[in-house]
Parts: C-alpha cells; sequence; structure tokens
C-alpha cells in the first residue's frame, strides 16, 4: 500500500491506500466541524475567512486564517522532507515517519477531551494541529500514489469525475473505456470512504467527543501494521518459490 513505487505500484497498492486514508480525513473533517467549527482537512475556504477579514479590517481574525493556511502547508512540508529525508538510507521505511507523525497529532488532540490528564487546548490550536497532520497526510498519498490519489480534499476529485464520466459518451474512446473505469471507480472509492468517514465520525463525536480522534489513530496504526504484515507475507512467499 505504502512501499510500492513507480512500475511496482498497481491499481489495487492505490485502491487500498485511497480507501484507507479518505476514510481517515472524513473522520477528522467532521470531527472538526463538530468540536471547533473549522474545516480542517482543507484550505479552500480558509482563503474566502481570510479575504473577508481583510476587507472588514479584521486583522487578527485574518491573521487566524493565515495561520491555519500555514499549518496545512506545514504539514505537506514536514512530510515531504520527511519522506526524502528517510529515503536517504535512513533505518526507517519513507511512509513511516509522516504517518507516525499524524497518529501521534490526532492521538494527543483526542487525548485532550480526557478529563482525567488535565489537558486544555483551545480550538483554534485543534483547528491547526489538524490541518497540520492533513497536510502530513495528504502530501504524503500524493507522493506515494504519484499524484493519482487525494485524500482530504474533494473539489478536484469531482471535477477529474466529471470529467471522466463525460467521456465514457464517446466511442472513439472505446480503448481508453478500461482505464477510464479504473480511474472512475478509484474516485467513487474514495467519495465512498470519506462520506463514510464523516458518518462514522459524526456517530463517534455523539458518543466520545474528540477521543474519536484517539480511535482513528489507533485505526491508522493497524493500517501500518496490515501493510507490515501483508509485506512479509508476500516477501516469505516469493522465498519460498
Amino acid at each position: 500500500m505504502f512501499r510500492h513505487r513507480g512500475r511496482n505500484r498497481t491499481y489495487f497498492h492505490n485502491l487500498k491506500l485511497a480507501s484507507a486514508l479518505s476514510f481517515v480525513a472524513g473522520i477528522v473533517n467532521i470531527v472538526g466541524v463538530l468540536s471547533v467549527k473549522i474545516l480542517t482537512t482543507n484550505i479552500t475556504g480558509h482563503f474566502a475567512f481570510f479575504s473577508e477579514e481583510i476587507l472588514l479590517s479584521h486583522y487578527s481574525e485574518a491573521l487566524t486564517y493565515l495561520v491555519f493556511i500555514m499549518c496545512f502547508l506545514g504539514g505537506a512540508f514536514c512530510s515531504s522532507f520527511m519522506v526524502e529525508f528517510s529515503s536517504g538510507g535512513s533505518m526507517f521505511r519513507p511512509h513511516l515517519i509522516p504517518l507516525i507523525t499524524e497518529i501521534l497529532i490526532l492521538g494527543f488532540v483526542g487525548l485532550s477531551d480526557d478529563g482525567l490528564l488535565k489537558l486544555s487546548i483551545s480550538p483554534y490550536t485543534i483547528a491547526g494541529l489538524l490541518l497540520f497532520a492533513m497536510g502530513v497526510q495528504n502530501s504524503l498519498v500524493t507522493r506515494v500514489s504519484q499524484s493519482v490519489v487525494r485524500t482530504t480534499h474533494l473539489t478536484g476529485l469531482f471535477t477529474d469525475l466529471g470529467i471522466e464520466l463525460s467521456k465514457l459518451f464517446f466511442k472513439e474512446r472505446e480503448n481508453e473505456k478500461k482505464q477510464l473505469t479504473k480511474n472512475i471507480t478509484l474516485k467513487l472509492v474514495i467519495i465512498a470512504f470519506f462520506f463514510s468517514g464523516c458518518i462514522i465520525g459524526g456517530f463517534g463525536y455523539s458518543m466520545i467527543g474528540l477521543k474519536t480522534l484517539m480511535v482513528t489513530a489507533g485505526f491508522l496504526f493497524c493500517v501500518i501494521r496490515y501493510d507490515k504484515l501483508l509485506y512479509r507475507y508476500y516477501a516469505l512467499k516469493r522465498r519460498l518459490r
């Protein structure tokens, strides 16, 4: 799912990557909205709010939205930097450090809702941390899938889906139909799992609040373990041939 690059990467690797991490993004999206009333998986809306506050001369509020934008950018930068650093002979797999970073952030924000630990985090800090985590995830997924998969926002995805659906109506594209069908299926999977994450995350938040993010961090950890065990299984299988 994470390890294969270039020619070794298949459509099914991207399908599994898309389903798992779009589900995570859906949960983070709804938990962010319900808990702090701020978008925490993309920054498109924040640019509009930033511009509005500038026009209204509310410069402190504008600065807040600028910080949100920079948090997402910072997450994307750090994720790519960690992948490059790990690719240079580090003892860690290139994808591992960004994923662990995301797990730690989600777990920390989730723990802030636990009264026993007496953690007090402001709504703006929660939003900034979640935006950073989603920047990390989006950058990692983009690099691993070679820009085929995006998981934290759906605007570009729906645009591409509309374009590809329109191509199905032209006979001269019969030779492309198989690839088009694969591309459409991949995008529908991302949309479906993102939506499922929003629904399940919403129910989770109604029951356990921000602790939903701790469950999400646990799910991400299971994804890492699954990927590692599956890799070992296929490596062992190749040796026994």
